[in-house]
């Protein structure tokens, strides 16, 4: 896995909607931008929010710089005049909401969900991917859901809005930053992770604060808004950074949290 810094997001303009991804419960959709490319666009409007945008957009991010495989990201912009011509009055709604600036992913035509039962997963890639997972406290890769794909006979991360979920309360986080991660016992790659001690030394030197803080400066102040005890969005993104920063502080009971939740499964 090479390491990748981070790179500016690409901004591009909604000019189709295409159509719904029914499967997410957030009703994520595919939709044609001013590039005439495809992406799997996420709504502002939808489930959990912006907080739902800023976890696909940080941890994706980190998941790029640490060389896994995620489609590209990109801000795009939403007219809201997009849905008068869909027929279904929830999308109509849920574009209302969602005018302004939104998250998407690059489309994978062809894309299948990937299985580890039908082709096992490298174990280092599996390891770097509950590491990823277990350091962002993403509860969302289980057997029921993986949120991988294959495409071109390689596996691609996606869908990680439930993850950074401490930000959905800001009480104590600094506290919860050096808590494991109980839920990664049902993480879908557990079983295939036997390089997790030393997945860990390489990954955890890679995010350096000077990375982390590249990536949280890039959450749009328009999707911080006010947090009562934290403050503005400049404030907000500092808390970011603090929790990202402090949850890589050895030891990291997270990685030792999986580690032997690995063991006991054996």
């Amino acid at each position: 896995m090479s390491i990748a810094e981070p790179c500016a997001i690409r901004t591009v303009t909604a000019t189709r909607y295409v159509q719904p991804l029914r499967e997410g419960g957030s009703l994520p959709a595919i939709v044609e931008a001013d590039d005439d490319g495809l992406y799997v666009l996420k709504f502002r409007g939808a489930g959990q929010g912006p907080k739902a945008l800023i976890a696909e957009l940080v941890t994706g991010t980190i998941a790029r710089v640490l060389g896994l495989r995620v489609p590209e990201i990109v801000f795009v912009e939403l007219d809201p005049v997009l849905g008068r011509s869909e027929p279904d009055e929830e999308i109509q709604a849920l574009i209302t909401a969602s005018a302004g600036l939104n998250l998407g992913l690059d489309y994978l035509p062809g894309a299948i969900g990937y299985d580890p039962l039908v082709a096992p997963p490298d174990a280092r890639l599996a390891s770097a991917i509950v590491w990823l997972d277990a350091y962002t406290t993403n509860v969302d890769r289980t057997a029921r859901n993986t949120n991988l794909l294959l495409w071109h006979k390689q596996i691609w991360l996606i869908d990680h809005g439930a993850s950074l979920y401490f930000h959905h309360t800001w009480r104590d986080y600094l506290e919860r930053s050096r808590s494991p991660m109980p839920q990664i016992r049902e993480h879908v790659l557990l079983p295939y992770a036997d390089a997790l001690a030393e997945v860990d030394r390489e990954l955890s030197a890679r995010l350096t604060p000077e990375r982390l803080a590249a990536i949280v400066a890039r959450i749009p102040a328009e999707w911080l808004g006010h947090e009562p005890t934290i403050g503005g969005p400049e404030q907000q993104r500092a808390a970011y950074l603090r929790y990202l920063v402090e949850r890589l502080q050895a030891p990291r009971a997270f990685v030792t949290e999986a580690i032997n939740v690995r063991a006991s499964l054996l």
